[in-house]
């Protein structure tokens, strides 16, 4: 009897001694399921937080495209094309001449303005010389005809003084003339009553006949002095009239200079055509306005108009990226932010930074903007667009091209 109660004391004791173990492994893995849980919840939130900071770092939009500035190239002068030095697709340097066009007639055109030019610039010399000597010789007619004036004045005072002494010798002339013949009268009464001889009254009628030849001569003195006060005032007003001609010099040298003028206003404008011609010849070979790849439509043998487009450049090296986002995507957006732009073409990531936000929504540039003024109004968001410059150097391979789509990764952080 004591010998199985030692037994089972013994038995319960060894029982309670391998419970111990047991009940210490399962401690042990709930402290380490514990710690897992908990580690496992660390990393969960480390993980959600770094998520949330990294979406909550960018902006990003499928609605996304590559743009330039297409460059048309047209025709300034009409022509036959005889060569085009470009093919399709052929990239091109700014200044590389494209398409020439015939210049024979145009060469033509500038020989022709310069002769006219030349002969306008001779006549425009030739009045400006004539402008001076005009001058001159108006105011030494002037001078001259004044003199004239004077000297006709004084040519009709001496005149009137010739003719008042031929009208004194006249009227002496007839005194002495009616005094012999009175004389003549007076002897042939005395020599009929034999009271002087008749020699006597043969020398006064001598004299009688020279005092009315002296009286004959006087009254031509005096009709010829009468003549030369005549023409003495004929002189005058001839002085006179060439006087007022001679007046009339300053208008004179007034036209020359206007007749100058103008023709200096002709060399100007044969100048400008000159100009105009030799700009149309130069106008026979288009150049390329910027370096980019060529579009063409011209071929030789086509007779081309003013304005008429023949080939389009595009600018590679100047591309950039449009991207449409939602206006509920630009408020923490601005200018010069980076950029990620990954090329659905290449897979190819490209750096950039954001240049500039548009004004106003892309509905509102369309050629017809939506009108909301209405009963059955329903809001949309509006995308506002985002234009993306890219990095010095990233297109370099000319990978992106106008219209390409892309998906741009603005860091807003």
């Amino acid at each position: 009897m004591a010998e199985v109660n030692s037994r089972g004391l013994a038995d319960k004791a060894s029982g309670e001694s391998a419970a111990e173990p047991v009940l210490a492994d399962d401690a042990r893995s709930n402290s380490r399921r514990n710690i897992f849980i908990a580690a496992i919840a660390v990393v969960v939130l480390v993980g959600s937080l770094f998520l949330y900071r990294y979406l909550g770092g960018y902006e990003s939009t499928d609605d996304a495209q590559v743009d330039a500035h297409l460059y048309p190239v047209s025709a300034r002068v009409s022509g036959y094309v005889i060569k085009v030095n470009v093919g399709d697709n052929q990239y091109v340097q700014k200044g590389a001449v494209l398409v020439e066009i015939d210049p024979k007639n145009y060469e033509i055109a500038v020989e022709e303005a310069k002769a006219n030019l030349a002969s306008a610039e001779a006549t425009a010399q030739s009045m400006n010389i004539n402008v001076p000597i005009t001058s001159v010789n108006a105011s030494s007619q002037l001078k001259f005809t004044a003199s004239g004036v004077e000297n006709a004045g004084a040519g009709i005072v001496a005149a009137e003084k010739q003719l008042a002494a031929a009208h004194a010798q006249l009227e002496a002339a007839q005194a002495d003339d009616e005094r012999a013949q009175d004389d003549v009268r007076r002897y042939k009464m005395l020599m009929g009553k034999q009271e002087v001889s008749e020699q006597v009254y043969d020398q006064a009628m001598s004299t009688a006949r020279a005092s009315t030849a002296t009286v004959v001569a006087a009254r031509n003195n005096e009709a010829a002095a009468e003549q030369a006060v005549q023409q003495a005032r004929s002189r005058l007003g001839e002085s006179e009239a060439s006087h007022q001609s001679a007046e009339t010099g300053p208008q004179q040298v007034s036209s020359t200079r206007a007749r100058a003028r103008a023709a200096i206003a002709d060399v100007q404008q044969k100048r400008a055509v000159l100009e105009q011609a030799e700009l149309n010849l130069q106008y026979t070979q288009i150049a390329a306005p910027i370096s980019g790849q060529v579009t063409k439509t011209v071929v030789v043998g086509m007779n081309i108009q003013p304005g008429q487009q023949l080939l389009t450049v595009v600018p590679l090296d100047e591309v950039w990226i449009t991207a449409n986002f939602k206006e509920t995507q630009i408020r923490r957006m601005k200018a010069g932010q980076r950029c990620e732009i990954h090329a659905d073409s290449s897979g190819r990531t490209f750096r950039g930074h954001v240049d500039s936000i548009a004004g106003a929504t892309g509905p509102l540039f369309s050629l017809f903007p939506p009108e909301n003024a209405t009963g059955n109004y329903v809001k949309i968001v509006q995308r506002i667009p985002v234009k993306i410059v890219l990095d010095a150097g990233e297109n370099q391979d000319h990978q992106l091209r106008p219209g390409m789509n892309v998906v741009p990764d603005v860091i807003i952080r």
